[in-house]
């Protein structure tokens, strides 16, 4: 059976580690911040860096080598240099909010998809959960992160603003999330271009302005930058003539 210690019992960690439990593998425990590190790569198969990014480094060389054990972190923008004293390094990004342990338990084991680089390991372990795995070379990593904070982080971050707005005129964010819903099923279905819809995909200035002049001061530039992304798919499909 394969052992597995983590160092760092966050949320990230506590969710990976209750899934790959319930998956079958031994999880050897936690370390955390107060905890001596230099022997936690001894008696395991893997030890799994689940730190704050900017930690990584400095546990990962905190950490005495153990020829035998793969060393992997969870961290999606960062490469496997900072894993750089240990022979057998990896990075396992799971592309799936993780709020808390008992929902990410049962995310990570749902399908989710995994970014990796590096020891094989990392494959088998995210292959176990079924998960379905991309590859991520360490030069990219940094642009692919990015792309995933869009996709959750701003997406998390624009419903609050609609949550805001909404509530300026009486109404919950209830009443709008169906169509949030709806847009996300259609890019899924139909590609973000031929899902766009509403007064930027059709250049509908005058509408535009009208919002504009209706929200307050202080909604105006995440509004204002939504649209100018609206535009840009719009213009990338126009074919030139």
């Amino acid at each position: 059976m394969t052992t597995i210690r983590f160092i760092g019992p966050g949320r990230a960690g506590r969710s990976l580690a209750a899934a790959l439990g319930d998956a079958g593998f031994d999880i050897l425990g936690f370390l955390g911040p107060r905890d001596d590190v230099v022997n936690a790569a001894d008696g395991a198969d893997a030890l799994v860096i689940a730190t704050p990014d900017h930690a990584v480094a400095a546990v990962a060389a905190a950490v005495a080598p153990v020829p035998g054990t793969v060393v992997l972190h969870l961290a999606g923008s960062l490469g496997l240099d900072v894993l750089a004293p240990h022979p057998r390094r990896a990075s396992l990004h799971p592309l799936v909010p993780l709020p808390n342990p008992e929902v990410g338990r049962i995310r990570l084991a749902s399908g989710a998809t995994f970014a990796l680089a590096g020891d094989p390991l990392a494959g088998d372990l995210a292959r176990a959960l079924g998960g379905r795995v991309v590859t991520v070379d360490d030069g990219n990593r940094a642009a692919y992160h990015a792309a995933a904070c869009m996709a959750a982080n701003h997406v998390v971050a624009l419903l609050g603003q609609v949550d805001r707005v909404a509530a300026s005129v009486g109404l919950d964010l209830d009443t709008f999330l169906g169509l949030a819903r709806a847009a996300l099923e259609d890019v899924a279905d139909l590609g973000p271009a031929a899902a766009l819809t509403g007064p930027a995909a059709r250049g509908d200035l005058a509408t535009l302005d009208r919002h504009r002049a209706a929200l307050p001061a202080g909604e105006r530039a995440g509004y204002d930058a939504g649209v100018a992304l609206a535009r840009r798919l719009v213009e990338q499909e126009v074919v030139p003539c």
